[in-house]
This record gives structure tokens, sequence and C-alpha cells, in this order.
């Protein structure tokens, strides 16, 4: 009796799969508690800026850098095509979202602002080669009632707002009059007539041909408009 019994606690052992290491919890979230702080950029176009706004936000950000389908794209300037200098992709409604702590954010800010998102887009900076010059955004800069939310993940770089009457004027900067350099985790909401009467950009840190320090750079953005202008 005791053989068999030994026999089958061998057996036994022997069929035991061996222990798994759980997997890590992600504890990416939106912190309710984050402080808004408004900068009045003139009588009618404003910018907030939430801080830390996502906790976690170094898993977001790796999660999104090697689970998202990155795509080059091309725009038609000086009569060609030319590629940008940085990597997209993005989510639409209907689709899965690349991380489930982007239906919070989607969610979180359309209710702060009351407006409705049915997509945003993701943009990757590889390095200082990349970067954006000043800009508005086409679709909207007619606009006079326009939100669009940015979350800065990854590398902090400079983030430049100028009136667009600086344009042009051969000022120091570009004529940049605010540099907001959100850090990882930071949350940018422009509001009003920001994209009708100002202009940002991510400007291009290029290293002289020495070794470029410049870390890899996530954005997401999300547009609304209330069509009028």
């Amino acid at each position: 009796m005791g053989t068999k019994s030994e026999n089958d606690a061998s057996s036994a052992c022997s069929l035991r799969e061996p222990p798994t290491e759980e997997a890590p919890i992600d504890e990416t979230a939106v912190d309710e508690t984050a402080v808004f702080e408004r900068i009045q950029l003139d009588e009618t176009s404003w910018v907030d800026v939430a801080r830390r706004w996502i906790v976690g936000a170094d898993s977001l950000f790796d999660h999104l850098l090697h689970g998202v389908g990155w795509q080059t794209t091309q725009l038609f300037r000086y009569e060609q095509f030319v590629e940008e200098k940085r990597l997209s992709a993005g989510w639409r409604r209907g689709t899965p979202l690349p991380h489930p702590v982007l239906k919070d954010a989607t969610r979180t800010i359309q209710r702060r602002y009351g407006v409705e998102f049915p997509s945003f887009g993701i943009i990757q900076y590889r390095n200082g080669a990349d970067g954006q010059g000043f800009h508005r955004d086409t679709d909207l800069r007619w606009l006079d009632a326009t939100v669009i939310g940015v979350l800065s993940l990854g590398a902090q770089r400079p983030w430049l707002l100028r009136p667009r009457a600086n344009r042009n004027r051969g000022l120091a900067n570009d004529g940049a009059t605010h540099d907001l350099s959100p850090a990882s985790g930071d949350l940018l909401v422009m509001g009003g007539r920001c994209q009708a009467d100002w202009e940002h950009s991510v400007p291009y840190l290029r290293s002289s041909g020495r070794p470029d320090p410049t870390g890899i750079r996530i954005s997401l953005q999300w547009r609304a408009t209330r069509k009028t202008g």
C-alpha cells in the first residue's frame, strides 16, 4: 500500500505544471484630481494644461510604442509628395482601442468640455529629426469654437505657441510666445479661436552631426468643433 501511494504521489508531482509568474498589474489611469491651469492667450483663445494627468504614463507609452501599427504618411508640397518627419496611427469609433485607459481618457475630456470625439490620432516623433513646424489644424482653422486635446507620452520636448500675427516677422524663436514643454502624462487642451488665430509647433531638434540625445515622444490628439465660424 505504501509503495502504491508513493508511486501515485510521484506521478502526481511529475504531471503538475510548473508555477507561472503572474502578469504585472497595469495601473495606468486618468488622475481625476489633476489640476487644470488655463492660459488665456487672448480674449477668444485659450489653452488648458493638466500636468501628470495620466498615472502610469510610462506603461502607456511602452504599450503604444510596441503595440500600434505605425505608418509613414505623405503630404503634397512644392508640387510633389514628401514624407512627413514622424510616424502616425489612429483610432476610430467601432474599432478596438489601443489601450483600455484611452476609453476613460476620451470620456473624461468629452465630459469636461461638452464635446464628442469619434476618433483620435497618434503621432510618434522618433528623434530630434522628427517634428512639426508652426501650423494650424487645416480642417479647423476657420472655426471659432474648437477643442483639441493633446496627451504627451515619453520624451519631454518643446511645444510652442505663437499668434499668427508673429509669422514672417523675423522674430526670435520664430515669434513663439509660449513653450508649454509637456512631460510624459501631461495633457494640453486648446480651445476657442486657438486654431484660427494661433499656431503651434513641435520644433525639430537637430544635433549638427553629433549623436542625437532626443528620446521618442508619442502624442495623442482629440479634435472637436461646434461648426461655428
